[in-house]
């Protein structure tokens, strides 16, 4: 059980009604109480009512609310998330123990209170104003029905032309032909639009400079439902426009959200990382290094691969073919002092597909499609992200 210290957001007031005549169970919230959508608050104090319910509009949740504890069972066991008020802790004995319930305490001096929530079961105990930006955070995670983070990995290349686009497109592909949910986003303003590769530059949605305004929270899935759906993952990449850099509150802003939806997040990150690449790498789980089977790409990829050191603690090279000098996958690796992800051959008729509209990754046989495939495997088995 912990206490979350956050400083008050600047929300709006938001009044659903007078409250000075006491609320009944089920006041608020269009979804009856064995199937709700929102979060369950049960308390009979009436100002923290109105504090919680003006929280649940900022966060765009649709609260149900139990004035007399204990709630019925039912709306006990379905709500996504539980916030009960000091004033009511001591008569909710005897409903079972669940995950995501929250204390709310009336008194920074009273020690009773985190005995009551050790009784409750509560996750954390929280005392406002000072935890309103924390809990408008949960209150949103419950109302977007936020699970376990996406498994996030950067790709960069070594050097220019190293094929890192290409890479970043088929671990995409392959993530959401084998059913996951999937964004990639495209975080290199230079590189031309990952949209291109994946031949959507045409489809409808959002790019870059639409998001550049981003701050604070987005909600996951209005983002992911805003941008182009290309091969059946969400695609953010740049617009044919001047735009030239992302800022990094947005890349922030909106990596968040990605995440929040869980499954894959793959980024296409530039070699000459600036604060936007930055953020990125800092809300990666893993990064890959594409360099190619030649002396001089690896001297060229030691130093982008120093720079990448300073941000991820998980950084492994990919080692592309063919090898004109004969240097073997692990010789590079070595000599970068990374662990080796894997070898990549030559992908026979991947230009003639690009060229056709198919994006790279498409032939599950090929050699990209057949290293992503077992990348992916190996890297969401390691997170218990692979069932």
């Amino acid at each position: 059980m912990q206490a979350p210290q956050s400083a008050r957001p600047a929300v709006d007031p938001w009044a659903e009604g007078a409250v000075g005549g006491g609320w009944a169970a089920g006041t608020v919230g269009s979804t009856g109480p064995t199937g709700l959508a929102g979060p369950l608050l049960v308390t009979e104090d009436e100002q923290l009512i109105e504090t919680l319910l003006r929280i649940c509009a900022a966060a765009g949740a649709d609260p149900y609310v139990v004035c007399g504890a204990p709630p019925l069972r039912q709306a006990w066991e379905a709500a996504p998330l539980v916030v009960v008020g000091d004033d009511v802790a001591d008569r909710m004995a005897g409903l079972p123990r669940r995950h995501n319930v929250l204390l709310v305490g009336r008194d920074l001096d009273d020690v009773e209170v985190w005995r009551r929530g050790v009784v409750l079961g509560a996750r954390h105990v929280i005392f406002l104003p000072d935890a309103e930006s924390w809990l408008l955070d949960r209150i949103a995670d419950a109302a977007e029905g936020v699970g376990t983070q996406a498994l996030t990995v950067a790709v960069v290349g070594g050097r220019g032309g190293a094929g890192a686009s290409t890479l970043a497109c088929a671990l995409a592909v392959t993530a959401a032909r084998e059913g996951r949910r999937t964004m990639i986003v495209d975080g290199d303003p230079l590189g031309g639009g990952l949209d291109v590769l994946l031949g959507g530059e045409t489809a409808a949605g959002l790019r870059w400079p639409d998001l550049a305004g981003a701050r604070g929270r987005v909600n996951a899935v209005e983002l992911e439902q805003s941008l182009p759906r290309l091969h059946s993952l969400a695609a953010l990449s740049w617009d044919r426009g001047d735009a030239l850099a992302i800022p990094p509150e947005a890349m922030r802003t909106v990596l968040g959200a990605a995440r929040r939806r869980g499954g894959v997040v793959v980024l296409d990150l530039p070699r000459r990382l600036d604060e936007a690449a930055g953020e990125a790498l800092d809300q990666a789980d893993l990064g890959l290094l594409v360099v190619p089977a030649e002396l001089r790409a690896m001297t060229a990829s030691s130093r982008v691969a120093a720079a990448l050191r300073m941000r991820l603690t998980d950084l492994r090279a990919v080692v592309r073919g063919p090898a004109p000098s004969g240097m073997a996958g692990e010789e590079i690796a070595r000599g970068l002092r990374l662990p080796l992800a894997g070898e990549l051959a030559a992908e026979p008729g991947l230009t003639a597909d690009l060229e056709q509209g198919r994006p790279p990754g498409a032939r599950p046989r090929g050699p990209l499609g057949r290293f992503c495939a077992a990348f992916l495997t190996e890297a969401l088995g390691a997170t218990g992200l692979a069932a």
